[in-house]
């Protein structure tokens, strides 16, 4: 898919596709009992692909991203390719906190900080996530409840680095089902690259190592 992307907007990488092979397989079983298009929505879109694929597959989709220059490109993906998608500007589900959707799909920022906070125009913040990589995968653990419809689910991509054990347990908490979709082992990148040594010494990988696990977290609300 040919999408824009202005500079310090995040790239779809292995992590989106890999998002959107489990996420964006099949609608959600209320709303095909309730004949009716699911409801999708697609926080920290970036770009907006997750959020076009989804509208391409016959979905009502709203995408979010706190990013001006993310909001802009996916409203300008979504006129490219002529899908109708609604983009809104916002931190995380704020713009939508009393809408409630069949589908959440979410590829937040995720990777380890390892000294400082990136500044405002920083590329950096579209994957920089605090010194656990937890700082919005967290808060989207926290939304997701009141996000989903009776049926829905939340479908999360992020590192293994960050802490599977700790996303489960938060979701759970929350009232959902929550357990790994789907795993990926992926090459470090330029940026994992550059923050290895940092990550040896702090005991969060073997030195060595150059390969991180992408895991694709599922968390359902009962029908």
């Amino acid at each position: 898919m040919l999408l824009l992307r202005p500079p310090g907007v995040y790239r779809p990488q292995s992590d989106s596709l890999l998002l959107a092979r489990t996420a964006l397989d099949r609608a959600s079983p209320c709303a095909t009992r309730e004949g009716r298009r699911p409801r999708v929505l697609d926080l920290c879109t970036g770009t907006g692909v997750l959020a076009l694929t989804a509208a391409r597959d016959g979905a009502d989709v709203t995408a979010v991203d706190i990013s001006r220059r993310a909001v802009l490109a996916a409203r300008c993906n979504a006129a490219l390719h002529g899908v109708p998608l609604r983009v809104l500007r916002g931190d995380l589900a704020a713009p939508v906190a009393t809408e409630r959707f069949d589908l959440v799909v979410a590829n937040p920022p995720y990777v380890v900080r390892l000294a400082g906070r990136p500044g405002r125009h920083s590329r950096a913040r579209a994957w920089d996530a605090g010194p656990d990589g937890r700082e919005l995968v967290d808060r989207i653990c926290v939304a997701a409840p009141a996000l989903l419809a009776r049926g829905g689910a939340l479908v999360m991509v992020h590192s293994g680095l960050c802490g599977v054990g700790a996303t489960l347990r938060r979701l759970r908490d929350g009232g959902l089902r929550a357990d790994v979709a789907a795993r990926h082992d992926e090459p470090f990148g330029p940026v994992m690259s550059a923050r290895a040594a940092g990550l040896v010494g702090r005991g969060l990988i073997e030195r060595g190592r150059r390969s991180e696990e992408l895991v694709v977290i599922r968390a359902e609300r009962d029908g």
